[in-house]
């Protein structure tokens, strides 16, 4: 499928995120049928169902998908099921609820508690311990890519490396404690029972409509003050993350893989800006300075197991710089990949 210049449309959006590549459909056409996507109502679920619902399809072995979530939104769950996607909603929080999901051989874990979350650390903490405990002793016998994060790891220097999956992982801050929890719990379960799992560390997906780029975009559309203290940041297209992701069922193993998702640029904030204020036509305004220290992660494995990204920095710029002058951007909600005190 050609990539376009632009992307209009949130139809038109999702349709992207949701293309499967050819990669993807091989890889659903040697899995054991049936995927279990759980979370599938948040951020990057519904345009990853899609695709591997679209990947099933063209497999042709009878691969059934279903996709679980709270729901809180009944928009995603019709949209999902007008798509043909069956939907089950299920508070994850609830054990009997856990229990009684079906059991399928491949499950893709990316319920959890997001960025922001400091106002219910109790709830943040069970969303991403607790939860993610009960889930993989459920599906002990699965194949489970479990989302992580790249928060896991500490601050690294601005100019030196970034960190490898070997390297020891030291989370700064409740959310990110929370999620190296989560990959824990997940690693015990698999250590004792035979849990095929692979920790999925992203960052940061961006979609158009929310993500580090458009954080950034968006600041310098409408004037407001970019923060340069923390100055680099990773990024990668959102619909190369769900391939990854999807692809990432053949990795998983026991005792569990790590691997880090993003793209292979470490991107300044300052240079980012200044394009973006090029394209816009507006002069970016900034505030302190470059600090040492930013947080990034090395996904030299992630390409060498799975392919460069399809989608170039370059592309992807241009992609959110379209989507933000036409006024796509308005209500996305910050990565705040700019925090550095580990607060979110």
């Amino acid at each position: 499928m050609p990539l376009p210049e632009k992307i209009g449309s949130d139809r038109e959006l999702e349709d992207l995120l949701s293309e499967p590549t050819d990669e993807d459909v091989a890889t659903v056409a040697r899995l054991e049928p049936d995927i279990l996507i759980l979370g599938a109502g948040g951020k990057m679920g519904p345009s990853l169902a899609r695709r591997v619902r679209r990947a099933a399809e063209r497999a042709g072995n009878g691969s059934r998908v279903l996709a679980v979530s709270r729901f809180t939104s009944r928009e995603a769950r019709d949209s999902l099921e007008a798509d043909g996607i069956p939907t089950l909603a299920c508070d994850f929080t609830s054990a009997p609820a856990i229990s009684g999901l079906p059991r399928f051989p491949n499950v893709m874990f990316l319920a959890g508690r997001k960025f922001g979350t400091t106002d219910r650390t109790d709830i943040t903490w069970t969303t991403n311990t607790v939860v993610p405990a009960r889930v993989a002793e459920h599906f002990n016998d699965a194949r489970m890519v479990v989302f992580s994060t790249g928060n896991v790891y500490p601050l690294v220097p601005a100019d030196g490396p970034a960190p490898t999956e070997q390297d020891p992982p030291m989370p700064v801050g409740e959310y990110a404690q929370s999620c190296l929890g989560r990959e824990r719990v997940v690693e015990f379960v698999s250590r004792e029972a035979g849990l095929r799992a692979l920790m999925f560390r992203l960052n940061y997906a961006v979609d158009l409509r929310y993500g580090t780029l458009v954080d950034v975009a968006r600041k310098v559309y409408a004037g407001e003050p970019i923060d340069l203290t923390v100055g680099y940041f990773n990024a990668i297209w959102q619909g190369d993350a769900n391939s990854y992701a999807l692809r990432s069922l053949e990795l998983c193993e026991s005792p569990p893989q790590v691997l880090n998702v993003t793209g292979p640029e470490r991107i300044s904030v300052r240079e980012a800006a200044q394009w973006f204020g090029t394209f816009f036509k507006r002069e970016p305004r900034f505030v302190n300075q470059e600090g040492p220290v930013a947080l990034l992660s090395d996904s030299s494995r992630c390409r060498a197991l799975l392919g460069e990204p399809g989608v170039s920095q370059e592309r992807l710029r241009q992609w959110v710089a379209h989507w933000v002058a036409a006024g796509g951007a308005s209500l996305n909600k910050p990565t705040h990949f700019e925090a550095a005190d580990g607060r979110f």
